[in-house]
């Protein structure tokens, strides 16, 4: 999609969030959830999973404009759903795209792309964070069917997910290498819900545990090939780490613009702040320091898109971008001074939701580690 008409579809998301989400946003963090038919709205709208292929219900658009989206959630100060908004169509969508079988496809991305289905993915456990390796849950082959076992948190989507891509050792003692990946029907019995987690960011992202007990789960649910979950998500993670600096970059954007209004109306000693050398230096910093990223970003967006965006590099721009997000939106709030620390200003929401960045997707600390392998080897 050339800028052009990457533009119009930004200008028509936009004009759709204005109507359908902003008139509601502050309702649905404290209700810490969205409502579940918002994911349909977004789908009759045409607004979930753009680069699905055309065959499957989706707009075959470039991974661009799934990207776009998440900036204009971001930017607008809906990070709670443009988290849940990434999950599903930036993460499940391209996992089933590009491992599923052509049964699993056209099961899945179709309802995906309406809405009728919400996607969430399983990784992540009470002793298996950002180290995907040491996860205990397993699924062992029992005739045409897998039975699941184990338990899941701090999972996205949770409490409304419809569809969860659960990781899980199907060979012991082999870690990593013992990993699959499967398709978890969640109206399956021996799947259940924990209570939805209460967060100081993000709110209107349910996130929840999830819980799997002896569930029987079908062999066509395996994604991909037996023990080769790991390699598959060594695959994807670049994309998931590419949707998280898009908010990064959007989300600090978003507060400098409502900084920039506040400075101007605020007034200090007889004048507005945005006089003073303090403010506008600040703002200054803050303004590159957001350029230089959104350059690294629209760099690697690129090369993404051509398929060349290593996981180094990918590691590199969310340590980059989710740093830069948390010192820039915490600068913007200090030049509300009081009133930032008030959730009557949007710029409150903007500092809690962004604290989450620089662990979820993998921590600021791994992505270290993982840009200094690169350099230095193990």
């Amino acid at each position: 999609m050339n800028n052009d008409e990457l533009s119009l579809f930004r200008d028509m998301a936009r004009r759709a969030f204005e109507a359908e989400i902003a008139p509601y946003y502050d309702s649905w963090e404290e209700e810490k959830m969205v409502p579940r038919s918002l994911w349909n709205t977004l789908g009759a709208a045409g607004l979930l999973c753009p680069d699905v292929a055309e065959e499957y219900g989706g707009a075959g658009t470039g991974p661009d404009v799934t990207l776009a989206m998440i900036e204009e959630m971001s930017d607008m100060g809906f990070g709670g759903l443009a988290s849940g908004y990434g999950i599903h169509s930036n993460i499940v969508a391209p996992y089933i795209t590009h491992h599923g079988t052509d049964a699993q496809k056209e099961r899945w991305l179709p309802k995906m792309v309406t809405g009728e289905v919400v996607g969430a993915l399983g990784m992540t456990e009470p002793g298996a964070g950002s180290d995907v390796q040491g996860i205990k849950t397993n699924a062992v082959r029992d005739g045409d069917d897998w039975i699941l076992n184990g338990s899941k948190i701090f999972i996205t989507n949770g409490m409304h997910a419809d569809l969860v891509i659960v990781a899980a050792i199907t060979d012991p003692g082999k870690g990593a290498k013992g990993t699959s990946l499967f398709l978890v029907d969640t109206t399956l019995p021996g799947f259940e819900r924990g209570k939805k987690l209460d967060k100081i960011g993000q709110h209107a992202s349910d996130t929840a545990l999830l819980f799997f007990q002896d569930m029987r789960v079908p062999a066509e649910a395996l994604l991909g090939e037996v023990n080769k979950g790991f390699v598959i998500m060594m695959q994807e993670l670049p994309r998931e780490r590419l949707g998280i600096a898009a908010q990064a970059v959007a989300q600090a954007e978003g507060a400098l613009k409502l900084t920039v209004q506040y400075v101007q109306e605020r007034q200090a000693f007889g004048q507005p702040i945005a006089k003073f050398q303090n403010t506008r230096f600040k703002l200054a910093e803050v303004k590159t320091d957001i350029a230089l990223n959104r350059a690294l970003y629209e760099r690697y967006a690129d090369q993404y898109s051509r398929g060349e965006l290593t996981a180094d590099e990918a590691a590199m721009l969310k340590l980059a971008s989710c740093e830069m997000q948390c010192k820039v939106v915490d600068e913007c709030l200090q030049l509300f001074g009081g009133y930032g620390y008030t959730t009557e200003y949007p710029i409150s929401r903007f500092y809690t939701d962004a604290r989450i960045q620089r662990i979820y997707g993998g921590s600021s600390e791994i992505m270290r580690e993982l840009v200094a392998r690169s350099l230095l080897g193990r």
